[in-house]
């Protein structure tokens, strides 16, 4: 049975971040969420909602715009795939996705006059379409939690069931010791730490030696509440030329004290790049420079070692692809973030919850930014006006999410009401 989309609609709120964030030489300073609809033949509707990540997912568009601007393109996208979505039938979300993210894709490089448009930035402007195409899927099949929703392909890749994930807090190029030390205070056992700070390749390397070594000279001696050491996960998003560079920041580490404390170091080079990284002493993880399936073997020939799957940053749709194929060539995966809201966070739980712990873990991990970057006060604002409130599981305390049945049994927040 296929489901039949005879209507859509589109909605877009803006949420300003306490301060600009900043990652990959360049600053953002509110999220906006864009909210689509799509109802079926058969009267049932169902909403999405989905970020736009601009700077992340193509820096070359953000910097050609203002930040307005750059989101307004992106969500010119979006509306282009509503509109290819208008009339069509869908066994299964995957199949619509597959439908449509090819003319998203050539309009987005009219629109932008980019043909050489990273098709991340098309992944990401169809997040909420691609949930909303999930929740009526699932509503006309009578489903009613994730486990049920998905294809029995993508299952054995989504196979655990973990009581408690991982929460990690992101540290930006703004983020004052202070401020890192409060984090670990509060429980938080692993850092994400922005690299590849502004400047040319040579200030970046030498400003972000600095950065790391003083973060590690301000935590270093802490424990979490399980008595753990505190880890970095380190990103770069792409700002590192060459493996020498890569090398320097690593000695560099290493004689901090802080190398055996480096839990992951993602995406070090630019799209595109072929350096090496067999032999470095760290788990390199892909992320954003993976655009299709075919993308993961060619990261793990490259030498990395792990995967950044992003549900709330690429669509679900072709986040099980990846953990599927991950699975097959013994990838480890763990969940990122794109500065998301609740509503987003329940779909990057939810396959957080699931997937294998990482080497050296006993539990998922998902990077969860919420509360830096929107600020205490206004995310319990958000939690509070959840449809779940007050579950348990809504948001980390003691640097974990805990998991109980309830989180299970209803979906992870998936199938609530917008």
């Amino acid at each position: 049975m296929k489901v039949s989309i005879q209507s859509v609609d589109l909605d877009v709120a803006r949420e300003p971040l306490v301060r600009p964030f900043g990652f990959k030489g360049g600053f953002f300073r509110e999220k906006w969420l864009c909210r689509a609809t799509l109802e079926s033949r058969s009267g049932r509707r169902a909403s999405g909602v989905g970020g736009l990540a601009v700077l992340w997912s193509d820096e070359n568009v953000f910097a050609a715009h203002t930040e307005v601007g750059g989101n307004l393109v992106m969500a010119a996208l979006l509306e282009s795939g509503l509109q290819a979505a208008m009339g069509k039938a869908y066994a299964s979300p995957p199949e619509l996705l597959g439908e449509i993210v090819d003319p998203v894709f050539e309009y987005g490089k009219q629109v932008t006059a980019r043909r050489d448009l990273r098709k991340t930035f098309v992944y990401n402007s169809l997040v909420s379409l691609d949930n909303a195409a999930w929740v009526l899927y699932s509503r006309e099949r009578g489903f009613g939690t994730f486990d049920e929703m998905i294809p029995g392909v993508y299952r054995e890749a989504l196979g655990h069931r973990h009581d408690r994930v991982v929460s990690v807090p992101a540290v930006s190029y703004g983020t004052s010791l202070e401020e890192v030390r409060g984090l670990v205070e509060r429980g938080c056992s692993v850092l994400k730490i922005k690299l590849g700070s502004p400047g040319d390749p040579g200030e970046m390397v030498e400003k972000d030696k600095e950065r790391l070594a003083a973060i590690h000279a301000e935590v270093a001696s802490m424990r979490s509440p399980r008595d753990e050491a505190v880890r970095y996960y380190l990103d770069a998003n792409g700002r590192y030329n060459d493996r020498r560079e890569v090398e320097s920041l690593l000695d560099a580490a290493d004689r901090a004290g802080a190398l055996e404390r480096i839990l992951l170091f993602e995406e070090p080079f630019p799209e595109g790049s072929d350096e090496s990284l067999h032999g470095l002493p760290v788990r390199f993880a892909a992320d954003e420079s993976l655009h299709d399936v075919s993308d993961v073997a060619r990261k793990k020939e490259q030498g990395f070692s792990a995967i950044a799957l992003k549900p709330a940053g690429k669509t679900l749709s072709l986040t099980l692809a990846m953990a599927a194929e991950a699975g097959r060539l013994d990838l480890p995966c763990f969940v990122a973030d794109s500065a998301c809201l609740p509503r987003s966070l329940d779909w990057n739980k939810n396959v957080a919850a699931r997937l294998p712990p990482l080497p050296g873990l006993d539990s998922g991990l998902i990077e969860s930014n919420g509360p830096e970057n929107y600020g205490r006060r206004r995310w319990n604002e958000l939690l509070a006006a959840h449809p779940c409130a007050p579950a348990p599981w809504l948001d980390a305390r003691g640097g974990v999410f805990r998991l109980d049945k309830s989180f299970y049994e209803s979906g992870g927040g998936v199938f609530d009401p917008l």
